[in-house]
């Protein structure tokens, strides 16, 4: 790797080699950290004095050698070159190094014969130095043996009029280890010190340019000094890293830089370089993983003195190891940590997490050390995990909130307390994922019955097991959590229906179990505060209020909600299910938004406010406000939250003609949680999926959404009306109309059973409709079309807009167009296009029965326009090419020209209206004579006009007499309807067709 940023560098210490040289002997001492690159500027060295014709001598100091003493002047004989000049040097040096007598070395200083040979030993260095300039160099002096040490010493003594340059190598951690060497260099008079830092972010990015380019450099540079702190060591291992990645060789590469090996064991090389002492601290602050920088906890740890622990952190920081009191890199810390055995690394964290206790720290700072330790017998363990998962959950930590609830769980000895632990942590899992909450259920069930439940984690309680349908437990747990100051408001649900009337023992709707749970004493916790840990009456009203929302069986006596949002966003919701779209509804639902932050005990409550804007047919401020709560739950990071907005989100888009990005949201939303983790609720997101698939034409993949399993306990929520009116639109779509009726008919049923029988919630009318039309029965669609029109009210909804196109099917003429320009009008300002453009394309489809080919041109044109803008693609294509086979202005009435004639033959269906209509039928009649719809008659005729190039009714007879000599198009019929075919007329209930009741 190039030595960047070491030129000055080198050339101070080239003078001292040329000083030599001309006999002026002196020293320099390189000093620098670990792995600053001080052996590669020694091997520049040692080139530059070999080229100048220098005897060059060199030896490195290591741990293995240190007390194999003479080890540094044995490298010296052999690194020695045997030849020429220096060929008697090495021969006098090996002889006088046999000369040392043993053990001399375990001395300081050396005894008198020891010290005499190695006199003997300078005084031949300087003989030959007289022949030839000499460099000494020593890499790791610090790690050189003393009796080495001890005869360099002796050559430093004697250089100052010698040709013998010493140069010396050290890493600053070391500086103190022999006093006797620093002392005896300083002295020279020609004595210079070379510190070496780490590289410069310039000197970084050259380095990367000369390996992997300029343009990978450009982006890698300031990262990887980021990293390596200019370390020339680490740097050369990142370097490696990208190499074996394949992200080398000039191309523009990622911001950040791959770590890899390479990486790792250049950092675990500096550490075991920097000695034991320095490692064990490594080893240390990776455990404690903390950015405060005071080194009391760390010395504790290693039993140290905090100022030589001071010394040793400071040696990391100028190695480019640390950052503070942290590794630099998370991978560095996952290399420090492997080098520690798994027993050795849970003794650390436990105890950091004793002396963190000890010291009273916060429990979010002992937590991670009680879980690492993997160690519950810390009696006061099972309170730091308690406390520490409350500061997680308030900081949407909510994996590790989750983890130390799990801990301190399995940590509880107080059976008390363990129902009140498992509640938080079956809470807590909900937010990740319902499906892990769910596994806490039974037991928390098992403690609700014995009491051993508080009342607050009872209403959580609650609203878990109303998720996975279980309603009557739901129930059951918000009664167990009313308090006694509020008896009358208690849950009415029909599993309860046998219990003694009012006025018996235990008061109105309540069960025997309840009675006897009265009788019980409550338990209480230490220090003689009430178990219970009672929820106000607000609380309380406002659980049962979403039980009623979600769960219409429920019976939740009127609550006017005083100044609770949650309750006043559940009642604007009820209000809408029982009456229908209002301006109270709506604001009240907003103001209820206003007042709610998005927390653990609100999330189900602002989904029914939106819920209220979207059934009160307010889409564009149930968007905003979608929108607004999407995004903070995708900041603050909880699957659940991001799951529930944007499944709401995509029924606002679909209903706001996008189906597009209603599939995305609810393809979104199945992703942050599995099919399995929705409950009652994944009716929601699927009711969407089927509906924009069909909106879109794509029919196999609503067929394959419907093939996902659901709970039965989904039909009992409003969830399962959406569901059920979703596949009934897949079915009539894909001809299966009679089967697409008793899904309808299933609305009704519940719809009506509920008091919620109100189109804004589910169209079930209009649809019911149309599949009576396709069974040929005008009569009974009319009927309730009108019924739902009159429903509808004026506004100019989208409900109304629905109704007036399908009740437009049950008319002719002029007072088809009138409905279906109304249709349009009122769609367009209701904010659909899609339905706009269906609706549109009917009202040309009106006007080429009409003879207004230019109007129904037009008309085309729009339609098709809209329908491409809101990605409904195969609809958009249908609808240009309807428009391309209008025969334009001008055009002769049965004209067969290249430009006339846009289809081939007329299929027997098409021949069969085509007659009809000639014959001076009016639409109405052909579709009763035919048994299909009137919208069917006039694709037909559109087709008709288009094939045979006429514009006008009164052409048809002529065109069809030079077009009998025409083969007919080899398709099939269209089915018979079975009305037309005599089927049986399908059971409804009587009331289907009419008023339906008061609400």
């Amino acid at each position: 790797m190039r030595q960047a940023e070491r030129d000055p560098r080198l050339a101070e210490l080239a003078e001292v080699l040329g000083d030599a040289a001309e006999g002026r002997g002196g020293v320099a001492v390189v000093s620098g950290g670990i792995g600053c690159g001080r052996s590669e500027l020694l091997d520049a060295l040692r080139c530059e004095a070999v080229q100048a014709g220098h005897l060059v001598l060199r030896a490195t100091g290591s741990w293995p050698e240190r007390d194999t003493q003479g080890g540094v002047l044995g490298q010296l004989v052999r690194y020695a070159e045997p030849r020429g000049r220096g060929g008697d040097f090495a021969r006098t040096l090996a002889r006088l190094s046999g000369q040392l007598p043993g053990g001399a070395s375990d001395r300081w200083p050396p005894d008198r014969s020891t010290a005499a040979a190695l006199h003997d030993l300078a005084a031949g260095l300087l003989r030959v130095a007289e022949q030839v300039p000499v460099l000494l160099c020593v890499d790791d002096i610090d790690l050189a043996d003393s009796l080495s040490l001890y005869a360099i010493l002796q050559l430093v003594r004697r250089l100052r009029s010698s040709r013998i340059a010493v140069v010396v190598a050290e890493c600053t951690t070391s500086r103190s280890a022999h006093p006797q060497l620093h002392a005896e260099l300083r002295r020279h008079p020609r004595y210079r010190r070379v510190v070496l830092e780490g590289l410069s972010p310039e000197g970084v990015a050259a380095v990367l340019a000369h390996s992997l380019g300029e343009a990978a450099a450009a982006e890698l540079a300031a990262s990887c000094h980021r990293i390596t702190a200019g370390n020339p060591l680490l740097l050369r291992a990142v370097l490696a890293d990208q190499e074996r990645a394949g992200t080398a060789g000039g191309g523009a590469g990622a911001a950040q830089p791959v770590l890899g090996d390479a990486y790792a064991d250049a950092v675990l090389s500096c550490l075991q370089r920097g000695g034991r002492a320095v490692l064990a601290l490594a080893q240390v602050l990776a455990v404690l993983d903390e950015a405060e920088t005071d080194t009391g906890l760390p010395a504790r740890m290693l039993d140290e003195q905090p100022v030589v622990v001071a010394e040793r952190r400071g040696e990391l920081e100028r190695a480019g190891l640390l950052d503070g009191a942290r590794l630099r890199h998370p991978a560095a810390r996952t290399a420090v940590l492997r080098s520690l055995s798994a027993p050795a690394r849970r003794d650390l964290h436990r105890r950091a997490a004793e002396l963190l206790h000890e010291d009273g720290a916060a429990a979010a700072r002992i937590a991670p050390h009680l879980l690492a330790a993997e160690h519950d017998d810390l009696p006061w363990a099972a309170a730091v995990l308690r406390d520490a998962a409350g500061h997680h959950l308030a900081a949407d930590r909510i994996h590790d909130a989750r983890a130390c609830l799990a801990a301190a769980l399995a940590a509880c000895r107080d059976d008390g307390e363990r129902p009140v632990l498992r509640a938080r942590l079956a809470a807590t899992a909900w937010l990740l994922d319902p499906a892990l909450g769910v596994r806490h259920v039974a037991e928390l069930a098992t403690a609700l019955r014995d009491g051993l439940l508080p009342g607050r984690h009872a209403l959580a309680l609650a609203r878990h097991l109303l998720w996975h349908g279980r309603f009557d437990e739901a129930a059951l747990a918000v009664r167990r959590a009313t308090p006694l100051t509020d008896p009358g408001r208690a849950v009415d649900h029909p599993g309860d229906r046998a219990a003694p009337a009012a006025g018996a023992r235990g008061g109105a709707g309540r069960r025997d179990d309840d009675r006897e749970q009265d009788r019980r004493p409550r338990r209480r916790q230490r220090h003689g505060a009430p178990a219970a840990d009672p929820p106000t009456g607000t609380e309380v009203r406002a659980t049962r209020s979403l039980l009623s929302t979600i769960h219409p069986p429920v019976l939740v006596a009127a609550d006017g909600g005083g100044g609770d949002p949650r309750i006043r966003a559940a009642a604007a919701l009820s209000d809408v299910l029982a009456h229908g779209p209002g301006t109270s509804a709506a604001a009240d639902a907003e103001a209820a938004l206003r007042g709610m932050r998005l927390g653990r005990n609100t999330s189900e409550w602002i989904a029914c406010a939106v819920t209220a804007l979207l059934y009160a047919e307010r889409t564009e401020a149930a968007d905003h406000w979608c929108r607004h709560w999407l995004a903070e739950a995708r900041t603050r990071q909880v699957p659940l939250w991001q799951a529930e907005f944007s499944s709401l989100l995509a029924g606002v888009r679909r209903r706001r003609g996008d189906p597009v990005a209603a599939r995305g949201l609810a393809e979104a939303a199945l992703t942050h949680l599995p099919v399995e983790s929705w409950g009652v609720v994944l009716g929601r997101p699927l009711a969407d999926l089927v509906q924009a698939a069909t909106d879109l034409g794509d029919h196999l993949a609503a067929a394959e959404y419907l093939a996902v399993p659901v709970p039965d306990a989904m039909f009992e929520t409003r969830f399962g009306l959406h569901f059920l009116h979703a596949r009934g639109r897949h079915l009539l779509e894909t001809g299966r109309a009679d089967e697409a009726l008793d899904d309808f008919i299933a609305c009704a049923d519940l719809m009506r059973r509920w008091g919620c029988d109100r189109p804004a919630l589910v169209p079930w009318r209009t649809e019911a409709a149309r599949a009576h039309l396709a069974r040929g029965d005008t009569t009974t669609a009319q009927a309730l079309a009108q019924e739902q029109l009159a429903l509808a009210g004026p506004l100019r909804t989208r409900t109304r807009g629905l109704t007036l196109r399908v009740l437009a099917d049950t008319e002719y003429g002029a007072e088809r167009i009138a409905l279906l320009t109304e249709s349009v009008a009122v769609l367009r300002a209701a904010g659909d296009p899609l339905q706009t453009a269906q609706a549109l394309a009917e009202l040309a489809r009106a006007h080429v029965t009409a003879g207004r080919t230019g109007r129904a041109r037009t008309g085309l044109a729009t339609a098709a326009q809209l329908a491409g803008r809101c990605g409904a693609r195969p609809l958009a294509a249908a609808l240009a090419a309807e428009r391309e086979a209008l025969a334009p202005y001008g055009r002769r009435p049965g004209d067969r020209s290249a430009g006339g004639v846009a289809g081939g033959p007329l299929s027997a269906a098409e021949r069969r209206v085509a007659a009809l209509a000639a014959d001076g039928r009016t639409n109405k009649e052909i579709s009763q004579s035919l048994c299909i719809t009137v919208s069917t008659v006039e694709q037909h005729l559109t087709r008709v006009f288009r094939k045979l190039g006429v514009g006008a009714r009164r052409d048809l007879a002529s065109a069809l007499a030079h077009d009998t000599a025409r083969p007919m198009a080899a398709v099939p019929a269209p089915p018979r309807s079975r009305a037309g075919a005599g089927a049986r007329e399908r059971a409804v209930p009587s009331d289907v067709f009419g008023s339906g009741p008061a609400v």
